[in-house]
């Protein structure tokens, strides 16, 4: 017996409660746009507003975008659980792409985990998006080693 298909918007939901804490999907616009492979018929990729907001992965995981990430940040206190705020010597280095290390961590999220997809913030702006490396108890404690590794950093978008 098959199951049930299910709709695009509804897979990206489910996925997005799944990785991000449940409820985050709650703060999505109705009208989202989907990418689809023409080859394979998946969902690539999904928009907010006309804006590029994730992209799904191969392995489930969602890869978020600034502005995805921003929009949850926006919308929804729980993704701030999901998020990496580093020193302020840091943001510079940060929000060109560079990697973030453990001694410039200030505070992270109880959400992240290694090999999570986090939002490194600064105040309440979306710096950089990229893969924890450590988790989050070991963040702190570590003063040596890289923390996070930026995907995608603010200053070094081409928009």
């Amino acid at each position: 017996m098959n199951p049930l298909p299910i709709d695009a918007r509804e897979k990206v939901c489910r996925h997005l409660d799944a990785l991000f804490g449940a409820g985050l999907s709650d703060t999505l616009p109705q009208d989202i746009g989907f990418e689809f492979s023409r080859r394979t018929g998946r969902i690539k990729n999904f928009s907010i507003a006309g804006r590029l907001g994730g992209t799904l992965r191969t392995d489930g995981g969602i890869a978020l975008t600034i502005s995805g990430a921003q929009h949850f940040l926006d919308k929804s206190e729980r993704f701030l659980e999901n998020c990496v705020k580093p020193v302020q010597e840091a943001v510079p280095f940060v929000s060109e792409g560079r990697s973030l290390f453990c001694k410039h961590v200030e505070w992270c999220g109880s959400n992240v985990r290694v090999g999570s997809d986090v939002a490194v913030i600064d105040s309440k702006k979306v710096i950089a998006v990229g893969a924890a490396i450590l988790p989050v108890q070991v963040m702190k404690r570590y003063n040596r080693g890289v923390a996070v590794k930026i995907r995608e950093g603010l200053k070094g978008r081409t928009e």
